[in-house]
């Protein structure tokens, strides 16, 4: 291995897939190893999760990024000289105490998580070895399932739709490439149905389709079609996944499905979820209720959590912590793992492990505003995730990262292992998990 100490980090401003400024940090090592990472950003989010820092005003919306920018270069940079890139926990420890506030708003979020990530990719490259290989330290690792959005609503599609994501899920496919060619003809012949009924407005922020449906259930009724269409069977080879993100539409117990023209309380909500899990090809369902409602969250777990993955975003934030607390509470089963959302590299592996811990199902997720880095697809086979959640099956900010875990299988070769069925402790066997 070369010196992996921290010779020089270099922060500038680039782009993302909204066409918003962010964040991209290069570490340099003493040894000559380098590492790159650039910050996502959310659209949805938690009150919990890192901030973000904008420079507000006029420009660019007040979107702009120099002074977190300018936080990097000045502030982090000269405070990590020297430092180990291998000894994360104490980089990621570094980057908290600098910033010293909870929701990382000095900073900022989006500084401290490319550095975060940035050294990681060095620490690395100074070992000569790819980064799902350094993470997994000689443990064995899987391929994960992913979960691939179709159609795009909520604050993905201007609230078009009140659910946020309709995905699918293939976990009879033999391999993560034959996921991928199974989602690819969903993907195509759901497109084709849009097209033919005078329903598709474009394209939604994370490359799945906008559509112009009359109701929300009109979207799971033409999902379970596009399946069908594509040649494949709904429940018995693919799924669907929802990202309800009802914190985008309700509070205090009170949700307004705007699409639908009815208002609703928890209880209601559930009984509404609950009739779409027992009528559709639903294996995952993500924030069912809002990020307040923690007996709503428990309710629907006790109730449905034996037939499908509850995961917890909005409410757990990638937070260790709450994670711990969500299980103690019977509040989900699943939790999704945003490094951005935790603020770095160390924070979203304890909340991982955490989930881990209390036998809840883990996904590996990229944020709504994105970028060409594939770092989340080396942590979701690194970290033995089970599950990558990336959005849709276009857009190239999307593609990098599917494309990405098809080159770690083809590197695995004869020992790859696709996570499949596997990812879904809920399931216990196959038969347990097909339904209706």
């Amino acid at each position: 291995m070369t010196d992996a100490r921290i010779a020089r980090l270099h922060g500038r401003r680039v782009w993302d897939s909204r066409g918003r400024p962010t964040i991209e940090v290069e570490a340099h090592l003493a040894g000559g190893a380098v590492g790159r990472a650039i910050a996502p950003a959310g659209a949805s989010t938690g009150r919990g999760e890192a901030l973000d820092l904008r420079d507000g005003g006029a420009r660019f919306g007040g979107l702009d990024v120099r002074l977190a920018l300018n936080a990097v270069n000045t502030t982090i940079a000269p405070a990590l000289a020297g430092l180990e890139a291998t000894d994360q926990e104490a980089v990621d420890r570094l980057l908290i105490g600098l910033d010293g506030t909870a929701d990382r708003s000095r900073l900022g979020g989006n500084a401290i998580v490319a550095t975060s990530m940035a050294v990681l990719h060095a620490a690395a490259a100074a070992r000569g070895e790819p980064l799902w290989l350094h993470l997994s330290r000689g443990r064995p690792v899987r391929t994960p399932l992913p979960e691939i959005q179709i159609f795009g609503g909520g604050a993905h599609a201007d609230r078009r739709v009140d659910v946020q994501d309709f995905m699918v899920m293939c976990p009879a496919a033999s391999s993560f490439s034959e996921a991928l060619d199974w989602t690819a003809e969903i993907y195509r012949t759901a497109g084709e149905l849009l097209r033919k009924a005078g329903k598709l407005q474009g394209v939604a922020d994370e490359g799945g389709y906008w559509p112009a449906f009359d109701s929300n259930e009109e979207a799971l009724e033409t999902l379970t079609r596009a399946i069908e269409a594509a040649g494949l069977r709904p429940g018995t080879q693919v799924a669907i996944s929802l990202d309800v993100a009802a914190s985008q539409f309700g509070k205090s117990g009170v949700y307004t499905l705007a699409l639908d023209d009815r208002t609703l309380d928890s209880g209601a909500l559930i009984e509404m979820l609950g009739s779409w899990i027992e009528q559709y090809p639903i294996l995952s369902v993500e924030d069912p209720l809002a990020e307040d409602d923690h007996a709503g969250h428990a309710e629907f777990t006790r109730r449905y959590g034996h037939l499908c993955q509850v995961i917890g975003d909005d409410f757990l934030v990638t937070d260790a912590r709450r994670v711990h607390a969500a299980a103690a509470a019977g509040e989900a089963n699943a939790v999704l793992i945003k490094p951005n959302q935790a603020g770095t590299v160390t924070e979203a592996l304890a909340a991982l492990r955490a989930g881990r811990q209390a036998g809840f199902s883990t996904i590996v997720s990229a944020r709504s505003g994105e970028s060409e880095d594939v770092t989340i697809a080396h942590l979701s086979v690194g970290w033995d995730a089970g599950q990558l959640k990336v959005g849709s099956f276009s857009r190239s900010e999307r593609m990098a990262k599917w494309n990405e875990v098809l080159r770690i299988e083809e590197a695995l070769g004869e020992s790859a292992e696709f996570s499949g069925w596997s990812a879904l402790p809920f399931a216990t066997t196959e038969s347990a998990a097909v339904r209706p």
